[in-house]
């Protein structure tokens, strides 16, 4: 045990350096080439140190353009990293995802009532419709799990979820037919995720949110050890199960809304990242879940990338990317792992 938590603390510190050298490429990657050192010389004088190497225009461009892009490609992949973990611990299913309760159907309803019906007040308007369609899918979904005094079991928790969002991807699709040219672009630009729009005064409420989820889980990380074995044994190993599934629940659905309401929706980041990690990581969640938030952080950080530059001077929707390259790997992690 005391080399496999060496070992894992070697690879959080290594990905922990892979996220700095990932961040200076990516963000010298683009229509504009950039170079290294002018980047990081542009970074640093930001910071106070030393200056900068580039023009007015080109510093722009690294610190106002790409730079948030690249830092919110890292924060929404962690992210949904990191509730694809929990929530396939949770609901002891290899196929949970932030999205298997509705949470991302609910937020693109939220969204698209906001498009269609032209309300004012630009992008923080768009992200409160988002959020607020998410907790209202939440809340359903715990209504219906819980009905009539029903446990809040995985089955069940499963099963509302795939039903509301079945229901909401209904309600966006009629909104979307009835909606004008215009909006209905912005509708299907939502609906297939992009990083475009992040600017840096809307990644703070999302960084907030990442940081205290994280302590959350990783203060439940025993808790979430247990649970891998089953409700009896961890209710044994005195755990209050109905509870703790609450709490993780609940702070994971808030995080996967607060992600979603300023990128939209963006799949296969928490489905396959979380099983990838399980190759290379031991049970212990403490020490699983920051790897599989860097793993996140880097998967969505160069997906993004090709999506930028692979069809220059069109940039490829985020969300159609992950699901091109996560398809591919998820078929290739089932085939390795016949226990999914």
């Amino acid at each position: 045990m005391t080399r496999r938590r060496s070992g894992s603390a070697l690879s959080i510190t290594v990905g922990v350096a892979l996220l700095v050298i990932t961040a200076v490429a990516a963000v010298s990657v683009g229509t504009a080439q950039l170079d290294f050192a002018s980047v990081w010389s542009v970074l640093l004088s930001r910071l106070g140190i030393g200056t900068s190497e580039l023009g007015g225009t080109q510093a722009a461009i690294v610190w106002e353009l790409r730079l948030p892009r690249v830092i919110g490609a890292m924060v929404v992949g962690a992210g949904l990293a990191l509730c694809g973990a929990v929530m396939q611990t949770l609901m002891r299913n290899p196929l949970a995802d932030p999205y298997l309760l509705g949470l991302s159907s609910g937020a693109g309803v939220g969204a698209v009532v906001v498009i269609v019906l032209g309300v004012g007040g630009g992008p923080l308007v768009l992200s409160l419709g988002a959020f607020g369609g998410a907790l209202v899918a939440l809340l359903v979904v715990l209504m219906l799990a819980g009905a009539r005094g029903g446990r809040l079991t995985p089955t069940r928790t499963i099963l509302a979820g795939v039903a509301f969002a079945a229901f909401a991807s209904a309600i966006s699709a009629l909104l979307l037919v009835t909606a004008a040219g215009d909006a209905a672009k912005r509708v299907m630009l939502w609906t297939f995720g992009s990083l475009g729009g992040l600017r840096w005064d809307s990644l703070g409420v999302a960084c907030v949110v990442l940081a205290a989820v994280t302590v959350l889980v990783l203060l439940h990380g025993r808790t979430l050890n247990s649970l891998t074995f089953g409700d009896r044994l961890a209710g044994s190993l005195g755990v209050e199960v109905a509870r703790a599934r609450w709490v993780l629940l609940v702070a994971t659905a808030v995080l996967t809304a607060v992600l979603v309401a300023i990128c939209g929706a963006i799949g296969f980041v928490g489905l396959v990242v979380p099983h990838a990690v399980a190759f290379v990581t031991p049970y212990d969640h403490r020490l699983r879940i920051p790897i599989t938030m860097i793993a996140g952080a880097l998967f969505l950080t160069w997906v993004d990338v090709i999506a930028r530059v692979a069809f220059a001077p069109r940039e490829m929707p985020i969300g159609v990317m992950t699901a091109i390259i996560g398809v591919p790997l998820f078929i290739w992690l089932l085939h390795r792992n016949r226990r999914i």
